[in-house]
């Protein structure tokens, strides 16, 4: 766990000065170790940064001031050089707002090294950010970096610019990409702020069925509800995640210190993890692995629910929602969906429910199932997928938490 205990190291460095107790993040990436050509999705990772710039660009969810950006070699073999960043307001696209460009600087310094397995943490910038304001990160790289570690599914698109192109407001766009490289967070000092949230889940919580650059995940409904009562809400989604075992990224627990429990200010965890646990045996992605026990799932949940309570951190249970007839026209339509694994999936959220393991518990299944057919998500909360909920469904998601228990007393 060597970068989770590095992230925990900066986020105690920055809470340790009492001007600096309100730090929060105000956007996150989980990370994500890259995969070769065996995988049924490609990577998305640019043939080559070389001499070229990347542009990304986020939306923040909560506002503040001296605003930090966090990089991460999470699973990298090699040191990555960052040769040059930027901070700037987003004007759309890859355009930033002319004159509004600040130097990043690492240690009093323009490069920052990336070592293998570590995160680095900017130099504070002395502006004002708000809740909702899209701002771009810019990196330059002099020599190609060897990318290993990523988001896969950003929905916002990223632009790789010719050449040193760090203060250019309208630049030439090489190539682009929707995987997230290197920038894991933005961190901001919001004195007013309660606290922070963190959502982890898979490609429900990611957003697999929101509207590219549209920022319509269901965090994000969360997060624009919350900021004003001064609540940071970030997510921990990863495509393809399980509880218990390695997918497209680590398991809940081998991910929960670095992605949840290390960020500054977390109060309460949402869980909503299980559904690529039931389903991926079978298909492509786990072909040959049984479904998992009720008795394995359930441990599961306790062990992520012990780990967080342990840090001081409250823990909200999400029921899985259904997913009959997913994926329909792809290799997965077959085999990810049968009666079993739905008749294990209402025991999951019947013990969810009832156990007592959570602090609290929203009941996601009845917000989005079809009461007509429960198996079935409702179909205008349905994205077309059967498995991952539209735009309206991630609203109406994020409209069944209760906004005055959602960090407790």
């Amino acid at each position: 766990m060597k970068t989770a205990t590095m992230i925990a190291g900066v986020a105690g460095a920055l809470l340790s000065h009492g001007a600096q107790a309100s730090v929060v993040p105000a956007w996150t990436a989980s990370q994500q170790p890259s995969w070769g050509d065996y995988f049924l999705f490609p990577t998305n990772i640019p043939a080559s940064l070389e001499k070229r710039t990347l542009r990304q660009v986020v939306r923040l969810a909560i506002g503040g001031r001296d605003v930090r950006i966090v990089l991460a070699n999470s699973y990298g073999s090699k040191p990555i050089v960052i040769a040059g960043a930027r901070f700037a307001s987003s004007a759309g696209e890859v355009r930033t707002v002319p004159g509004s460009e600040r130097a990043v600087t690492f240690g009093g310094k323009a490069v920052a090294v990336i070592a293998p397995g570590a995160t680095v943490v900017s130099d504070p910038l002395p502006l004002a950010v708000a809740a909702g304001q899209d701002v771009a990160v810019s990196l330059y790289f002099a020599h190609a970096p060897v990318i290993e570690s990523f988001h896969w599914d950003g929905k916002r698109t990223g632009y790789v610019l010719e050449g040193n192109a760090l203060g250019t407001p309208t630049p030439k766009v090489a190539t682009t990409t929707t995987a997230r490289l290197l920038l894991a967070g933005v961190l901001v000092d919001a004195p007013e702020a309660k606290g922070t949230v963190v959502v982890m889940g898979d490609s429900i919580t990611d957003g697999a069925g929101a509207t590219l650059e549209a920022e319509t995940r269901w965090p994000d409904y969360l997060a624009a509800r919350a900021a004003p009562r001064g609540i940071a809400v970030v997510n921990a989604g990863i495509s393809g995640a399980r509880l218990l075992s390695d997918g497209m990224g680590r398991n809940a627990l081998a991910r929960l210190d670095r992605d949840v429990l290390a960020q500054p200010g977390v109060r309460t965890l949402i869980l909503l993890l299980g559904i690529n646990d039931i389903a991926w045996p079978g298909t492509p992605f786990d072909p040959h692995a049984p479904m998992p026990t009720l008795d394995a799932l359930t441990a599961g949940y306790r062990a992520v629910v012990a780990r967080a309570h342990a840090s001081g951190v409250r823990v909200i249970g999400a029921t899985l929602p259904p997913f009959a007839d997913a994926l329909p026209g792809t290799p997965m339509a077959a085999t990810y969906y049968s009666p079993a694994k739905d008749a294990l999936r209402n025991r999951v959220n019947a013990w969810i429910r009832t156990s007592g393991t959570f602090d609290a518990v929203v009941d996601l299944e009845r917000v989005l199932a079809n009461p007509a057919a429960p198996a079935h998500l409702v179909r205008a909360f349905d994205s077309g997928d059967h498995l991952h909920p539209g735009d309206a469904g991630n609203k109406a998601m994020a409209d069944a938490l209760d906004l005055d228990t959602l960090i407790g007393d």
